[in-house]
């Protein structure tokens, strides 16, 4: 499956990855690469791995090798001896055992980029330990402030852990070895472990908290759900919306278009206040539709979108203006994302 690029050449092109199958971060990382140009083989075992994904798995070769044989060890071996980098998500150790290690093959391949996807890492006490993207956000410190007051915290899907502390880091380990690799010409090992990344996703929260700007405890944390400008409500229809107004001449808007009383500018950072004034804001946006919502508050700069399904999200007209969908044998598609413009008027 192919989408249309706004450049006619994707900067990747020509790239070869080579993507040892697994679930997750490793397949998205691939998908990632795959859709800036890169020519993706993914190596799977007989049978696949479990979880096929027509969406993430889009752009791929794939062939099957069995690993337990010295023939599929072998032409494995063949295949990475061509590429510029290999993807592997297994646990420590693991690759090793198959042969595949990368002492052998960076050895054989002096240029090899070898990216090592995990969840607690290459080595410490856990790095042979079974684990899932709650786990390790669990660990990083970033689900906690999720929780609140009488429920413990709920997993944000696995966005945060498999994606944003996995796959996006792995694809910047990936990038910038190619560029150190066009001065020295030798690959990288790169060890990218999904606690390591949520660590440094929570570098926005650690640089703040010594100064007392920001809380991370759930009642008290602006970004957290609880304060009354940066929440979701229900409304009359059973849907919801979400508010974001954060700055108080935004929140001012906010107030004003929605005929909200603007005393609850008077202490809107005090997070005693919220409770009540979150009920207050309930109440009216309980009072119509999200359409009705969505009429009076989109475009406006009182930090409003309504909170859509992902069927939904395809046909809202922003995403449809922006191409941002397409389907595919009746799959949901996201475009290749970032877009790379080659003209200033592209921009426009």
């Amino acid at each position: 499956m192919v989408v249309a690029a706004t450049s006619n050449t994707k900067p990747l092109s020509g790239l070869r990855v080579i993507e040892f199958a697994g679930i997750g971060p490793g397949p998205h990382a691939g998908m990632l690469l795959a859709d800036m140009g890169a020519s993706v083989t993914r190596i799977d075992r007989p049978g696949g791995n479990g979880w096929p994904n027509p969406v993430a798995d889009r752009e791929r070769t794939v062939i099957e090798r069995d690993f337990r044989s010295e023939v599929g060890r072998s032409r494995a071996v063949d295949l990475v001896d061509d590429a510029d980098v290999l993807i592997e998500g297994f646990r420590p150790g693991v690759m090793e055992r198959l042969g595949l290690g990368p002492e052998r093959l960076c050895a054989r391949n002096s240029g090899l980029i070898y990216a090592r996807m995990t969840g607690w890492g290459q080595d410490g006490p856990l790095a042979s330990s079974a684990g899932h993207d709650i786990n390790y956000i669990a660990l990083a410190g970033a689900l906690a402030p999720m929780g609140s007051a009488d429920q413990p915290p709920r997993p944000p899907l696995n966005l945060v852990g498999d994606f944003g502390g996995g796959s996006t880091f792995v694809v910047i380990g990936i990038l910038a070895a190619l560029w150190e690799r066009e001065r020295s010409g030798k690959g990288k090992v790169i060890d990218a472990a999904i606690v390591d990344g949520v660590s440094s996703l929570m570098s926005f929260f650690a640089g703040l908290l010594p100064q007392g700007v920001i809380s991370l405890n759930p009642q008290e944390n602006i970004l957290g759900g609880e304060a009354p400008f940066y929440r979701c409500y229900r409304c009359s229809d059973g849907l919801d919306v979400a508010i974001g107004a954060i700055e108080p001449q935004f929140y001012k808007s906010l107030l004003e278009r929605i005929s909200a009383p603007l005393s609850l500018l008077d202490g809107r950072d005090e997070p005693a206040n919220w409770s009540a004034q979150s009920q207050i804001l309930a109440s009216i946006f309980a009072s119509r539709t999200r359409e009705e919502w969505c009429n009076l508050l989109e475009g406006t700069d009182a930090c409003f979108a309504p909170v859509l399904t992902i069927e939904e999200a395809a046909q809202h007209p922003h995403m449809v203006a922006r191409r941002s969908y397409t389907v595919v044998e009746g799959a949901l598609h996201a475009a290749p994302a970032p877009r790379f413009l080659e003209l200033l008027s592209e921009m426009r």
